[in-house]
């Protein structure tokens, strides 16, 4: 079983993680589940505000601004789960012998770096 200080996963929850004879999953403990959910719904709470003020015809430099806010906290949920998928997922499959993971995860990097 791989080890992990990672906050985000409990280390009882990594035996099946990426075993490619099943369905890939995730291995976030609930309290790490809870935490990503509470900052996906502030930075949807976010986008409604923004919404709002281009409803309300807000200044554009301020919206702009908002709208940075936003992105910033998205990145740091994807910075999260990144570093949550490292410790677990992909350490787990290049222990397997799975080399082609790191493919998988230079792709996901290009695409977060976009």
């Amino acid at each position: 079983m791989a080890k992990t200080n990672d906050p985000l996963i409990h280390t009882e929850e990594l035996d099946s993680c990426c075993d490619s004879s099943s369905e890939r999953k995730s291995h976030h403990s609930e309290q790490s589940k809870q935490n990503l959910t509470r900052r996906l719904n502030r930075i949807e709470g976010q986008i409604r505000g923004i919404k709002a003020m281009i409803d309300k015809d807000v200044y554009c430099d301020d919206v702009l601004t908002q709208i940075a806010a936003a992105q910033s906290a998205l990145g740091s949920v994807a910075k999260l789960l990144l570093e949550g998928h490292l410790r677990s997922c992909v350490v787990e499959r290049i222990e397997a012998g799975e080399h082609e993971v790191i493919d998988e995860l230079l792709t996901t990097v290009n695409r977060l770096m976009k």
